[in-house]
């Protein structure tokens, strides 16, 4: 019989490269699966095409116990064209506790998208997008 492969110990990456527009409107990172919840484990957010403006942040959106939270509050003052933006940097809010690379909700999506209720991103053409998490059964 063939060896099973825990998968909640395999990271995946995704990129996306997301026109400002895009995360104006909201822009699925990772797409719900069903059955599926996932844990975030890294983030950066790199501006393209210029500095990011205007907006007060661009915010990664997730679901954990039921309602939207914003593990990743990235000010755009540190969304300068081509540098590279981490979890770790000091431009970046989490959550508390570590609960921003808690796991998420099942059947839910990894999104990317403005400060709520904010002005829109302006001036940098778009953002790019490279997450890393883990998808566990639900």
């Amino acid at each position: 019989m063939p060896e099973q492969v825990d998968r909640s110990t395999i990271e995946q990456s995704v990129r996306h490269r997301v026109t400002t527009a895009e995360v104006n409107a909201g822009h699925t990172i990772v797409a719900a699966v069903p059955g599926q919840k996932f844990r975030i484990t890294a983030l950066r957010l790199i501006a393209y095409g210029g500095n990011a403006e205007t907006a007060t942040s661009v915010d990664i959106l997730s679901t954990q116990s039921a309602a939207s939270v914003r593990p990743f509050v990235v000010a755009v003052a540190g969304l300068t064209q081509s540098a590279v933006v981490t979890e770790d940097n000091t431009n970046v809010v989490v959550l508390a506790d570590g609960a921003s690379f808690a796991v998420n909700d099942a059947n839910t999506a990894i999104t990317i998208d403005t400060q709520s209720g904010g002005s829109d991103l302006a001036t940098a053409t778009g953002i790019d997008v490279i997450l890393s998490y883990v998808a566990e059964e639900a």
